[in-house]
């Protein structure tokens, strides 16, 4: 595991992974009208055609996090140790963090990637790629409906809608062997358990840093099934915590991302076009998670 001197180490590690199974927590996400399905839920996304083909994946699905931009690495660690310092990660929480430039496919930073941690509303992502790889089969079609409910979750965090795809899907267990019998390589560390509960209580689904940073490095590269519709529905306004209130990142920098947020837990997975003087650009894979090991007692 990649631990470095900023991340709270053993002792963290060993709180966060006795995290309580039944702890509640809230995902404090709009829940909008979910545009809602006939009583056939197994047939009811929209006979549309699917997009067009996908492109054949490459090879290499796991790009390394090994070899860094150290000077980056610890710069980006001392500005957490600063953080850490004023009080505003606390001494509880241990974070997870990877820089990746897609322009020259390589890891610039990665501080505790390999840590699986709650996904809270990030996991929204992998449940679109499972719906959209059964799309891809012909299984469902990708209409009007779907859309709907597909930009109610990507766009605004709906529980209802994620858990209409998760329905659609045939449930949990289903959902989560076509992610792993198609993405398992790519998907390795997440752990999907359950669907998010009314309220967001015990909200147990798990992934890494790393795992955020294959799956975008791939939508990227449009290895995925509508990977051209995904990136259309990350780019949609949202929460945008990777851009928003960062005065350096210039305004109109196209952000592809997926914010979450539980009662431990607060993340941003995404990809930020960064452009240079002549207006070229270079696309990077931001990933930036903070977990708290409990909730405060009262």
């Amino acid at each position: 595991q990649r631990v470095y001197a900023d991340e709270d180490g053993a002792r963290q590690a060993a709180e966060a992974s006795a995290l309580e199974a039944h702890s509640p927590e809230v995902i404090t996400a709009a829940d909008p009208a979910v545009v809602r399905d006939s009583a056939t839920a197994m047939t009811a996304a929209d006979p549309a055609p699917p997009d067009a083909p996908v492109e054949p994946a490459a090879e290499d699905l796991a790009p390394r996090f090994d070899r860094l931009d150290q000077p980056l690495r610890d710069a980006v660690n001392d500005h957490i140790q600063a953080i850490r310092k004023s009080g505003v990660i606390g001494a509880d929480e241990r974070t997870a963090w990877v820089i990746y430039d897609l322009a020259e496919d390589r890891t610039l930073v990665a501080i505790n990637s390999d840590a699986k941690l709650q996904c809270a509303s990030m996991v929204k992502p992998f449940v679109a790629l499972a719906f959209f790889h059964e799309v891809e089969r012909g299984r469902f079609g990708y209409g009007p409906r779907s859309t709907a409910n597909m930009e109610a979750m990507l766009r605004s965090s709906s529980n209802e809608a994620t858990n209409w795809f998760i329905d659609q899907i045939g449930g949990v267990a289903a959902t989560r062997k076509i992610l792993r019998e198609n993405y398992g390589d790519m998907l390795a560390g997440v752990e999907l358990v359950e669907k998010i509960p009314p309220g967001g209580g015990t909200y147990r689904n798990r992934a890494s840093a790393e795992d955020y940073t294959r799956f975008l490095r791939a939508l990227w590269r449009r290895e995925l099934p509508h990977s051209d519709e995904i990136k259309r529905l990350m780019n949609l306004p949202g929460g945008d915590r990777i851009y928003k209130g960062v005065p350096e990142i210039p305004a109109g920098t196209a952000v592809y991302d997926k914010t979450g947020t539980t009662a431990r837990l607060v993340g941003d997975v995404g990809i930020l076009v960064a452009r240079d003087a002549a207006g070229s650009a270079t696309p990077y894979v931001l990933v930036g998670i903070i977990e708290k090991s409990r909730k405060h007692p009262r």
